[in-house]
Protein backbone atom coordinates (compact mmCIF):
# COMPACT_ATOMS: atom_id res chain seq x y z
CA UNK A 1 0.00 0.00 0.00
CA UNK A 2 1.08 3.58 -0.53
CA UNK A 3 -0.40 6.90 0.43
CA UNK A 4 -2.43 8.50 -2.35
CA UNK A 5 -0.66 11.14 -4.45
CA UNK A 6 -2.20 13.68 -6.79
CA UNK A 7 -3.12 12.14 -10.12
CA UNK A 8 -1.85 13.39 -13.45
CA UNK A 9 -4.18 15.85 -15.20
CA UNK A 10 -4.56 13.66 -18.30
CA UNK A 11 -6.75 10.96 -16.76
CA UNK A 12 -9.20 9.36 -19.21
CA UNK A 13 -12.54 7.91 -18.03
CA UNK A 14 -13.17 4.36 -19.24
CA UNK A 15 -16.34 2.29 -19.59
CA UNK A 16 -16.78 -1.44 -20.08
CA UNK A 17 -17.72 -2.02 -23.72
CA UNK A 18 -17.89 -5.80 -23.76
CA UNK A 19 -16.13 -9.11 -23.33
CA UNK A 20 -15.27 -11.91 -25.73
CA UNK A 21 -13.48 -15.23 -25.67
CA UNK A 22 -9.78 -14.72 -26.34
CA UNK A 23 -8.70 -16.06 -29.72
CA UNK A 24 -5.05 -16.15 -28.64
CA UNK A 25 -5.19 -17.74 -25.17
CA UNK A 26 -7.27 -20.79 -24.33
CA UNK A 27 -9.57 -20.28 -21.34
CA UNK A 28 -8.99 -16.52 -21.30
CA UNK A 29 -11.23 -13.60 -22.20
CA UNK A 30 -10.69 -10.20 -23.76
CA UNK A 31 -12.18 -7.40 -21.67
CA UNK A 32 -12.78 -4.32 -23.80
CA UNK A 33 -12.66 -0.90 -22.16
CA UNK A 34 -13.49 2.24 -24.12
CA UNK A 35 -12.75 5.88 -23.45
CA UNK A 36 -15.94 7.74 -22.59
CA UNK A 37 -15.13 10.68 -24.85
CA UNK A 38 -13.48 9.09 -27.86
CA UNK A 39 -13.29 6.06 -30.14
CA UNK A 40 -10.29 4.26 -28.69
CA UNK A 41 -10.63 0.83 -27.10
CA UNK A 42 -8.36 -0.85 -24.56
CA UNK A 43 -8.42 -4.68 -24.85
CA UNK A 44 -7.19 -6.54 -21.77
CA UNK A 45 -6.76 -10.32 -21.56
CA UNK A 46 -8.15 -11.68 -18.26
CA UNK A 47 -8.76 -15.08 -16.71
CA UNK A 48 -11.99 -17.04 -16.81
CA UNK A 49 -12.82 -16.60 -13.10
CA UNK A 50 -12.43 -12.82 -13.26
CA UNK A 51 -14.42 -12.70 -16.49
CA UNK A 52 -17.27 -14.59 -14.84
CA UNK A 53 -17.18 -12.30 -11.82
CA UNK A 54 -17.39 -9.22 -14.06
CA UNK A 55 -20.16 -10.73 -16.20
CA UNK A 56 -22.20 -11.76 -13.17
CA UNK A 57 -22.13 -8.24 -11.76
CA UNK A 58 -22.85 -6.64 -15.14
CA UNK A 59 -25.85 -8.90 -15.62
CA UNK A 60 -26.96 -8.61 -11.98
CA UNK A 61 -27.05 -12.38 -11.45
CA UNK A 62 -27.52 -13.21 -7.78
CA UNK A 63 -25.36 -16.11 -6.66
CA UNK A 64 -26.25 -18.56 -3.85
CA UNK A 65 -22.93 -17.82 -2.14
CA UNK A 66 -20.72 -14.72 -2.40
CA UNK A 67 -17.87 -14.79 -4.90
CA UNK A 68 -14.44 -13.53 -3.83
CA UNK A 69 -15.12 -9.99 -5.07
CA UNK A 70 -18.49 -9.95 -3.30
CA UNK A 71 -16.76 -11.03 -0.09
CA UNK A 72 -14.23 -8.22 -0.50
CA UNK A 73 -17.08 -5.72 -0.88
CA UNK A 74 -18.88 -7.01 2.22
CA UNK A 75 -15.65 -6.95 4.24
CA UNK A 76 -14.89 -3.38 3.13
CA UNK A 77 -18.43 -2.26 3.94
CA UNK A 78 -18.16 -3.75 7.42
CA UNK A 79 -15.12 -1.58 8.14
CA UNK A 80 -16.49 1.50 6.34
CA UNK A 81 -13.93 1.40 3.56
CA UNK A 82 -14.87 2.32 0.03
CA UNK A 83 -13.12 2.43 -3.33
CA UNK A 84 -13.50 5.87 -4.89
CA UNK A 85 -11.85 5.07 -8.22
CA UNK A 86 -9.75 2.55 -10.11
CA UNK A 87 -6.73 3.73 -12.09
CA UNK A 88 -4.92 1.69 -14.74
CA UNK A 89 -1.64 3.49 -14.29
CA UNK A 90 1.03 1.42 -16.05
CA UNK A 91 1.50 -0.68 -19.19
CA UNK A 92 4.77 -2.59 -19.41
CA UNK A 93 5.78 -5.55 -21.60
CA UNK A 94 2.16 -6.22 -22.51
CA UNK A 95 0.92 -6.18 -18.90
CA UNK A 96 -1.50 -3.64 -17.41
CA UNK A 97 -1.10 -2.49 -13.80
CA UNK A 98 -3.94 -1.01 -11.75
CA UNK A 99 -4.55 0.44 -8.32
CA UNK A 100 -7.56 0.92 -6.10
CA UNK A 101 -7.98 4.38 -4.58
CA UNK A 102 -9.50 3.63 -1.17
CA UNK A 103 -10.75 5.74 1.71
CA UNK A 104 -12.08 5.19 5.21
CA UNK A 105 -13.48 8.72 5.35
CA UNK A 106 -10.33 10.19 6.89
CA UNK A 107 -7.46 9.30 4.61
CA UNK A 108 -6.93 7.85 1.15
CA UNK A 109 -4.47 5.14 0.14
CA UNK A 110 -3.61 3.42 -3.13
CA UNK A 111 -3.68 -0.38 -3.19
CA UNK A 112 -2.02 -2.34 -5.99
CA UNK A 113 -4.35 -4.69 -7.86
CA UNK A 114 -4.55 -6.85 -10.91
CA UNK A 115 -6.55 -4.98 -13.52
CA UNK A 116 -9.19 -7.71 -13.79
CA UNK A 117 -9.78 -7.70 -10.02
CA UNK A 118 -9.86 -3.90 -10.02
CA UNK A 119 -12.57 -3.82 -12.70
CA UNK A 120 -14.64 -6.47 -10.89
CA UNK A 121 -14.45 -4.38 -7.72
CA UNK A 122 -15.15 -1.10 -9.53
CA UNK A 123 -18.47 -2.56 -10.64
CA UNK A 124 -19.39 -3.56 -7.09
CA UNK A 125 -18.40 -0.20 -5.60
CA UNK A 126 -19.97 1.70 -8.51
CA UNK A 127 -16.79 3.76 -8.89
CA UNK A 128 -15.19 5.17 -12.06
CA UNK A 129 -12.27 3.61 -13.93
CA UNK A 130 -9.50 5.77 -15.37
CA UNK A 131 -6.28 5.45 -17.30
CA UNK A 132 -3.75 7.90 -18.74
CA UNK A 133 -3.17 9.22 -22.23
CA UNK A 134 0.25 7.59 -22.35
CA UNK A 135 -1.37 4.17 -21.87
CA UNK A 136 -4.14 4.79 -24.40
CA UNK A 137 -1.52 5.92 -26.92
CA UNK A 138 0.59 2.81 -26.32
CA UNK A 139 -2.09 0.11 -26.04
CA UNK A 140 -5.36 1.59 -27.31
CA UNK A 141 -7.05 0.62 -30.57
CA UNK A 142 -8.79 3.32 -32.59
CA UNK A 143 -12.24 2.29 -33.86
CA UNK A 144 -13.37 3.83 -37.12
CA UNK A 145 -16.72 5.63 -37.16
CA UNK A 146 -18.53 2.81 -38.96
CA UNK A 147 -17.43 0.18 -36.43
CA UNK A 148 -17.93 2.50 -33.49
CA UNK A 149 -21.54 3.14 -34.47
CA UNK A 150 -22.36 -0.54 -34.08
CA UNK A 151 -23.74 -1.97 -30.89
CA UNK A 152 -21.13 -3.11 -28.34
CA UNK A 153 -22.16 -6.75 -28.72
CA UNK A 154 -21.53 -6.51 -32.46
CA UNK A 155 -18.01 -5.31 -31.78
CA UNK A 156 -17.00 -7.41 -28.79
CA UNK A 157 -19.80 -9.88 -28.10
CA UNK A 158 -19.01 -13.26 -26.63
CA UNK A 159 -18.18 -16.03 -29.05
CA UNK A 160 -19.06 -19.48 -27.82
CA UNK A 161 -16.14 -21.89 -28.13
CA UNK A 162 -16.35 -24.96 -30.32
CA UNK A 163 -18.40 -27.71 -28.73
CA UNK A 164 -20.25 -25.42 -26.34
CA UNK A 165 -23.93 -25.98 -25.73
CA UNK A 166 -26.36 -24.23 -28.07
CA UNK A 167 -29.57 -22.71 -26.73
CA UNK A 168 -31.07 -21.54 -30.02
CA UNK A 169 -33.75 -24.26 -30.03
CA UNK A 170 -34.84 -23.78 -26.40
CA UNK A 171 -37.99 -21.82 -25.55
CA UNK A 172 -37.83 -18.74 -23.33
CA UNK A 173 -39.50 -20.67 -20.51
CA UNK A 174 -36.90 -23.43 -20.84
CA UNK A 175 -34.10 -20.87 -20.87
CA UNK A 176 -35.38 -19.28 -17.67
CA UNK A 177 -35.43 -22.68 -15.95
CA UNK A 178 -31.96 -23.50 -17.27
CA UNK A 179 -30.67 -20.14 -16.07
CA UNK A 180 -31.99 -20.72 -12.56
CA UNK A 181 -30.54 -24.23 -12.46
CA UNK A 182 -27.13 -22.97 -13.63
CA UNK A 183 -27.08 -20.31 -10.91
CA UNK A 184 -28.08 -22.80 -8.21
CA UNK A 185 -25.32 -25.16 -9.41
CA UNK A 186 -22.84 -22.23 -9.47
CA UNK A 187 -22.19 -22.76 -13.19
CA UNK A 188 -21.77 -19.05 -13.80
CA UNK A 189 -20.13 -19.22 -17.21
CA UNK A 190 -23.07 -21.32 -18.44
CA UNK A 191 -25.49 -18.91 -16.76
CA UNK A 192 -23.92 -15.99 -18.61
CA UNK A 193 -24.36 -17.71 -21.98
CA UNK A 194 -27.99 -18.52 -21.21
CA UNK A 195 -28.60 -14.91 -20.12
CA UNK A 196 -27.05 -13.75 -23.42
CA UNK A 197 -29.48 -15.94 -25.36
CA UNK A 198 -32.44 -14.59 -23.36
CA UNK A 199 -31.31 -11.00 -23.94
CA UNK A 200 -30.95 -11.61 -27.69
CA UNK A 201 -34.63 -12.56 -27.87
CA UNK A 202 -35.95 -9.49 -26.05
Amino acid sequence: MEEKRDMKPDKIRLDIIGMSYSQSQSGAYALILGEREGNRRLPIIIGGFEAQSIAIELEKIRTPRPLTHDLFKSFADAYHITITEVVIHKFSEGVFFAKLVCTDGEKEIDVDSRTSDAIALALRFACPVYTFETIMSAAGILMDEESDSAKPDEITGREEPAGSESYADASLADLQEMLQAAIENEEYEKASRIRDEINRRK
